[in-house]
């Protein structure tokens, strides 16, 4: 999907080093300080215990598709007239937290709950990178 003319994130203080990272391909996650769980999106505070502190880490860029869909309609039609059918999903990543995303590299009628996936990094401006997820190759 392109993302030109398109709706794109506006990184703040507390998103920055996400996007930093999409940009090296990297699919980076916040770290709490005090309580070591990982959380996702990123936050100031942690969810779990509320502390301030937390480091960025990078994902292991796996998981599995939690819910989807399958979009049909484009909504606004002059913007996505073109890019459907495409799939908004919500993925499971190996750290425990959840990413909505879009999945990609497959008939989007083809995408299943639990179905293995991977991080695909989707290059759209020379300043932004979207994180999306493809079907999981089969580990050797």
């Amino acid at each position: 999907m392109s993302h030109l003319n398109k709706p794109v994130p506006a990184p703040d203080p507390d998103t920055k080093p996400f996007w930093d990272g999409c940009r090296k391909h990297e699919l980076l996650i916040q770290e709490c300080d005090a309580c070591g769980r990982f959380h996702f999106p990123p936050a100031g505070r942690c969810p779990h215990c509320g502390a301030t502190g937390s480091r960025w880490v990078k994902a292991s860029g796996k998981g599995t598709v939690y819910s989807w869909i399958v979009v049909v309609h484009p909504v606004p039609k002059e913007v996505y007239a073109g890019e459907v059918p495409y799939v908004v999903a919500l993925v499971d990543l190996e750290e425990g937290v959840r990413m909505a995303t879009n999945i990609v590299g497959c008939d989007p009628h083809a995408v299943t709950a639990n179905m293995p996936v991977e991080v695909s990094f989707q290059d759209v401006a020379d300043d932004l990178t979207l994180p999306c997820f493809r079907p999981a190759k089969p580990s050797a």
